[in-house]
């Protein structure tokens, strides 16, 4: 690590230096003057001379550095900027081209950053042509990864997660423990699964495993790769409810043969020997006591085949065919299907969630929307959702009467061609242990045609559609050092670093300003993750302060219904995981994070740019967030900044920049990089805002 110079004063007290030595040379002139002019007693040309050789030396002292300054201290400073700016990007602009006594160096530093340029573009087209065919076949692997609906995770031998797929994140949705670098861990804290994992053969062969996540049973089919360095592949398959069936409705099913075929026994064994007793005595006691026995026997056979009968209903409900449904998604799927014969239906009411076999149900719809269009006054139709009693009513809403029940039977009776194996619509509804009747409404004017379905677990809209991550696979992680190296000793590159920011209802946080707004991203490999970010409002419980609404442009609106601290701190402190934290200006947002009482620990080490940057260019003014953006040229969208997630955004861009000119100057490791920013630790500064 370069040892910085203690005694190099900054630019303020090198001029203060100046402007004081300025100061008291004049006037140590003007009193030499006035004792010279009293004693020698001069006139004219003479007296004049002795006045202006007398504020010679303080004039010169004062022009020199003037001089100094505009010719060679203000251009060295910028050649500074400049230098900074191309070591960190080569490709921004270039504001402060060589001025003053260096300006003879203008045409070689626009040579030296030409051919730097030059070397650069012929090292990116040379790069390009040779890997042109690894990245199409790549990009084709990429494709085909992600168009795949089995979740697949690929982790090395430290269980770094290297690779998901979109099937993963959607099997995984919300987890914390997603995301490339991480350790399956945290995933899928299992010991079996760890265990399996280190006994896995090297051929090859695949090893199975069903492992508890959260409030599901995930069946894992793991196998290392063949000639890699020791990486993993697992498959992954959500058995909970086949699970659940073979506990559940087959297990009782299992319980109920025993006792029928033990009253079926009694019965052939009894109306055998009643046949018997018949014959020999109609009217004996025996007889009778028989015929008792047959009775109850068939009464407790007639029951065990009514409880039979419910749980293969419940078979059927909770078949795998019936998955969660969206309403809305079943009335667009429907107002799609409806357009080829000019129909159309409105959509109207609350959506809910419902279970069903969709194309079963499409089908279905289908066939009776047609019939409607037909009895119904106006032709227009309407489509509602309805909540009963564990069940949901599907709707469909026309102006005119109920139809009646011979119609019914005849739509029950019909086949649905479009189905494999043709089923009647009775057979569909059977299907949803469901059936249909029509009724009026209140209005007099309107009928519908009611369709009760079972009901889904799930509440709220379906998450928007997200586009695929720009990024969800990195094999360098597998040549980083072992997750449980030294971590003083790693190299900067090879950090997973978390930057993070946070917005708060003012600056006093000792006096009761809290956090509302708390914003996070992921650097992996000195690569900032564009998707793998946490973006949290918190309710801070008291009203936000107009002022700072001002500032940061969120409301007491923006934060109703956030969860509190309490309950955002845990969760940011799982999406850190094993990261080190990086901030601008970290004590503020470290004092933020941890409130008096908090049950939350960061004791991770923590990277700060504001004491690094300081560090590096301390003879330079300006090292807030918005100096230094412009310093190094970073770039980020309109209305981002000022915000947690925008401003944490910036600073791991700003990182990224700074890593270059650390090591540049031999600041290589985490333990190196502290040292620098803890000697460049100014209490004043760090709790200025």
């Amino acid at each position: 690590m370069a040892r910085r110079s203690k005694s190099l004063p900054r630019r303020q007290r090198l001029i203060g230096l100046w402007l004081l030595l300025s100061g008291i040379s004049i006037f140590g002139g003007a009193v030499f003057a006035l004792w010279l002019d009293g004693l020698a007693g001069l006139e004219g040309m003479a007296r004049v001379w002795l006045w202006l050789g007398c504020f010679s030396g303080g004039g010169t002292i004062f022009l020199v550095g003037l001089l100094l300054e505009r010719q060679l201290f203000t251009p060295l400073r910028h050649l500074q900027v400049q230098l900074a700016r191309l070591v960190a990007n080569p490709d921004a602009r270039q504001d402060y081209p060589p001025e003053g006594w260096l300006r003879g160096l203008g045409p070689d530093l626009v040579r030296v950053r030409e051919a730097w340029r030059t070397d650069r573009e012929r090292l990116a087209t040379a790069h390009a042509e040779g890997a042109s065919s690894a990245a199409r076949i790549r990009q084709e692997l990429e494709t085909l990864l992600q168009v795949l609906d089995t979740p697949l995770l690929l982790c090395d031998h430290h269980r770094r997660v290297l690779l998901f797929n979109q099937a993963a994140e959607t099997l995984f949705e919300g987890h914390p423990g997603l995301g490339l670098g991480k350790r399956l861990d945290a995933l899928l804290p299992i010991t079996s699964l760890g265990d399996a994992l280190g006994q896995l053969p090297d051929d090859g062969a695949p090893r199975e495993i069903l492992v508890p996540c959260d409030e599901r049973w995930l069946h894992v089919v793991m196998r290392r790769v063949p000639n890699s360095h020791n990486e993993t592949l697992l498959t992954l398959t959500d058995t909970t409810a086949a699970w659940s069936s073979e506990m559940g409705a087959r297990a009782d099913l299992a319980e109920m043969l025993p006792p029928l075929r033990r009253h079926t026994a009694s019965l052939t064994s009894a109306a055998d020997a009643l046949v018997g007793v018949r014959t020999a005595s109609p009217t004996s006691e025996l007889g009778q006591r028989l015929e008792a026995v047959i009775d109850e026997e068939g009464r407790a056979l007639a029951r065990q085949l009514e409880q039979m009968g419910k749980v293969m209903e419940d078979m059927h409900r909770q078949g795998e065919r019936l998955v969660p449904l969206w309403s809305n998604d079943l009335w667009a799927s429907l107002g799609e299907r409806l357009g080829k014969d000019h129909l159309h239906i409105t959509p109207i009411g609350m959506p809910a969630w419902l279970k069903g076999d969709a194309p079963a149900l499409l089908a279905l719809l289908g066939s009776l929307l047609p019939r409607l269009a037909t009895h119904c006054d106006n032709g227009e139709l309407e489509g509602e959702v309805c909540l009963g009693n564990r069940r949901v009513y599907l709707d469909v809403i026309w102006q005119g009467r109920p139809l009646g029940e011979q119609l019914l039977d005849e739509w029950r009776a019909e086949r649905l061609e479009a189905l494999p194996f043709g089923p009647r619509v009775g057979d569909v509804l059977r299907q949803h242990t469901s059936d249909a009747w029509s009724l009026a409404d209140e209005d007099g004017e309107h009928a519908r045609l009611r369709l009760p379905l079972p009901a889904a677990d799930r509440v709220g809209a379906p998450r928007p559609h997200t586009p695929p991550r720009p990024e969800f696979h990195d094999f360098g992680i597998a040549e980083m050092p072992p997750p449980d190296a030294e971590l003083a000793a790693r190299p900067l590159r090879t950090l997973e670093v978390v930057a993070f920011d946070t917005e708060t209802t003012g600056l006093e946080l000792r006096n009761g300003d809290t956090v509302i707004s708390l914003g996070a991203c992921r650097i992996v490999n000195a690569r900032l993750l564009a998707s793998d970010v946490l973006d949290l409002r918190v309710d801070p419980g008291r009203p936000i302060p107009p002022a700072s609404t001002a500032i940061h442009g969120i409301t007491d609106d923006d934060v109703a219904g956030a969860p509190p601290l309490a309950v955002a701190l845990p969760r940011f402190r799982d999406y850190i995981g094993e990261a080190v934290i990086l901030a601008h200006n970290a004590a503020f947002d470290l004092l933020a994070i941890q409130p008096p009482g908090g049950s939350v620990t960061f004791d991770m080490p923590v990277l700060d740019t504001l004491l690094l940057s300081r560090a590096l260019d301390e003879s330079l003014d300006g090292h807030d967030l918005d100096s230094l953006a412009d310093r190094y040229d970073l770039s980020f969208p309109p209305g981002t900044r000022h915000t947690a997630l925008g401003d944490a955004r910036v600073t791991a861009e700003l990182w990224l920049s700074l890593l270059p000119r650390l090591e540049a100057r031999g600041i290589e490791t985490l333990e190196q990089a502290l040292a620098l920013q803890a000697s460049a630790f100014d209490r004043e500064d760090a709790f200025a805002s």
